[in-house]
């Protein structure tokens, strides 16, 4: 949500960063979607599951497709939920060596990061893709669905994570950065390093 103060420091960032909020709000609301869709998810599996114990104990009929639906949405939940670390900053990270180096030796760890992420999700998503083709005339058993739909939530994760990372390269290049915090201060407890 906009305030009034925040859209005065909008304009003190001039037009590009005026520009590229379209496009940070974007990233967000793929973001959210992700999330709500993840959620979704996992409710869907909660139920079919007590479906699957239903079915067993009281009707003494397993329901064969529970297995089949319940690895898609393990890959959905895994893979979207992987791809918003990347644009919540909350993925997988070692941060303690970051943040006792040299203000400069953060800022190339900051900038190598976003990079090595870009890369590894361009990669993912081109080869997850050639994957999701190559498989799609296949049918997965039991629910009858094409095979390639397994591989559709790492395409997704791909794809995301790339524009995530861009996200995060742009706001870097123009002074935007999120980690402007911890580049200045060590946390507490750590010792200040040599500037």
């Amino acid at each position: 949500m906009h305030t009034p103060s925040s859209q005065t420091d909008a304009g003190r960032r001039g037009p590009l960063h005026a520009a590229l909020q379209p496009f940070y709000r974007l990233l967000d609301a793929v973001c959210q979607v992700s999330l709500v869709v993840s959620g979704g998810a996992m409710v869907t599996l909660t139920v079919i599951f007590g479906w699957l114990v239903f079915g067993r104990y009281v009707l003494n009929a397993t329901p064969t497709w529970v297995e089949q639906v319940a690895l898609l949405l393990v890959a959905l939940i895994g893979f979207l939920g992987a791809s918003t670390g990347v644009h919540e900053r909350s993925h997988l990270g070692v941060s303690y060596f970051r943040d006792i180096a040299p203000r400069p030796m953060r800022l190339a760890m900051e900038l190598l990061t976003y990079l090595i992420m870009a890369v590894f999700g361009a990669v993912m998503m081109v080869n997850s893709y050639k994957l999701v083709l190559f498989k799609w005339s296949a049918e997965i058993p039991l629910i009858h669905l094409p095979e390639g739909l397994r591989a559709v939530p790492l395409t997704l994760c791909g794809a995301f994570t790339l524009a995530y990372s861009i996200g995060h390269l742009i706001r870097f290049f123009t002074g935007e950065r999120l980690d402007d915090r911890i580049l200045e201060t060590p946390p507490a407890g750590l010792p200040p390093s040599a500037e």
